[in-house]
């Protein structure tokens, strides 16, 4: 039974990553084309790249976590559950996150409480789609 919670686990931690680096490449986008100065193709181009390997590296931290917070979490004989809806959740809080410290800069702490927004945020989303195993004879 654990074996298929595992793999729940790691499906999901999958899922949480694209999404988040989905909104990390939204957010290059709409940074480029509306809230930056980048003088001609190449810039807009650099622009874009440079922010969306940003992004998917953090994307790839906030998939670690996922995984290591729901391995958790079945070590403590309790299952994931709405694991697609829980994969959204993180890329829709890291696009307001972005947007929000994009379109008002004075929001923006700094990388280390950034990050550390980002990983409580996936570590409470993870842990509140978590539910008690049923018991198995």
């Amino acid at each position: 039974m654990t074996d298929s919670r595992n793999r729940i686990v790691i499906a999901y931690a999958i899922w949480a990553t694209i999404c988040a680096a989905v909104a990390g490449f939204a957010i290059a986008l709409i940074h480029t084309w509306f809230f930056s100065y980048h003088p001609g193709r190449f810039g807009a181009l650099e622009n874009i790249v440079t922010g969306t390997l940003l992004s998917v590296a953090i994307a790839a931290g906030q998939g670690a976590v996922a995984l290591v917070t729901g391995s958790l979490l079945v070590q403590l004989n309790r299952t994931l559950q709405y694991t697609l809806l829980l994969g959204l959740l993180i890329g829709l809080f890291d696009f307001a996150m972005y947007f929000l410290q994009m379109a008002v800069p004075a929001t923006e702490l700094n990388w280390i409480p950034d990050l550390a927004i980002l990983v409580i945020a996936a570590i409470a989303i993870t842990a509140a789609g978590s539910r008690k195993a049923a018991l198995t004879v």
